[in-house]
C-alpha cells in the first residue's frame, strides 16, 4: 500500500489505527468493477487510499444516475454503521486505485471494540446523507455546464492527478443527462481553456477557472464535510 492513507483512518488515534488496520486487508480497485449491487447484502466495507467510487442508482427504465462519490476522504459501506446491510445503489469503481477492505461482520465487531471508530464512522455517514441531499437539489436546479464543472472538480480531487480517463458516455451516466448535452458542455469548457479532452483522456488545464464555472454546490459540499468532520476523535 502507498504511504498516503485514507483520511477517515488518519483521524483515528494512532493506537486505534493500528488495531483497526490489523483487521483489514489491502484490496485493488479495478476500473469499472462493481463493488456492490442494488439490494444485495454488503459483504465488505472499503476505505479508499487511491482511486474513487461512484454510487449509481437505477430507477425503472430511466438512465442510471450518480448519487454520490467516495474517495480517500470517506468509505463505502457506511450503512453498516446502522446495522443495515443493503443499499439502493450500485457501487462502481470510477478511478482505479487501492483501498483497505474489511468484512462486514469484522467491521461491526471493530466498532464494538473501538468506540472512537464507531463515533467517526457515524459522522462519516451523516456527512454522506447531507451531501446526497445537496446533490439531489443540484441535479434538479443547476444547468448541465455547472454540474459538469462540479463533477470534474470532484473527480479531480479524488484522482489527485491532472489527467484521468473518462468517457462522455460515462459522464452522461453520472449526470443523468443525454450524451449530446455532455458533448456541448464539455466543448464549452474546452473552448474556454479549462480542460482538454481527447478519446476518453481528460486533462484539467485551469483548476481555478473550473471552480469559477462550477455551481455553488461544489464549495457547499466541501464546507459540509469540513464542518461535520471537525470534531476530534478520542481513543
Amino acid at each position: 500500500m502507498p504511504n498516503i492513507q485514507n483520511h477517515l483512518i488518519e483521524r483515528l488515534p494512532k493506537a486505534v489505527q493500528k488495531r483497526f488496520l490489523a483487521r483489514c486487508s489491502p484490496f485493488e480497485l479495478v476500473l469499472s468493477h462493481e463493488l456492490s449491487t442494488r439490494s444485495a447484502l454488503l459483504s465488505h466495507a472499503y476505505f479508499p487510499v487511491t482511486g474513487f467510487i461512484s454510487l449509481v442508482i437505477d430507477i425503472d427504465s430511466h438512465p442510471a444516475l450518480e448519487v454520490g462519490m467516495v474517495g480517500r476522504e470517506s468509505m463505502l459501506g457506511s450503512e453498516l454503521v446502522l446495522g443495515v446491510a443493503k443499499t439502493p445503489w450500485r457501487a462502481l469503481v470510477q478511478g482505479a486505485g487501492t483501498c483497505w477492505r474489511i468484512e462486514a461482520q469484522a467491521l461491526r465487531q471493530a466498532m464494538e471494540d473501538m468506540p472512537s471508530l464507531q463515533s467517526l464512522l457515524q459522522r462519516a455517514l451523516l456527512v454522506r446523507l447531507h451531501q446526497q441531499a445537496l446533490a439531489s437539489a443540484c441535479e434538479r436546479f443547476h444547468p448541465i455546464g455547472q454540474r459538469l464543472a462540479r463533477w470534474l472538480l470532484m473527480s479531480h480531487d479524488r484522482a489527485e492527478a491532472d489527467h484521468f480517463h473518462v468517457t462522455q458516455e460515462f459522464i452522461s451516466l453520472m449526470l443523468g443527462v443525454r450524451r449530446v448535452g455532455v458533448t456541448q458542455a464539455a466543448s464549452e469548457l474546452q473552448k474556454d481553456g479549462l480542460i482538454r479532452y481527447t478519446r476518453g483522456e481528460l486533462a484539467v488545464l485551469d483548476r481555478a477557472g473550473l471552480e469559477r464555472k462550477a455551481c455553488t454546490c461544489y464549495e457547499a459540499d466541501k464546507l459540509l464535510h469540513r464542518s461535520l468532520m471537525a470534531a476530534k476523535t478520542s481513543a
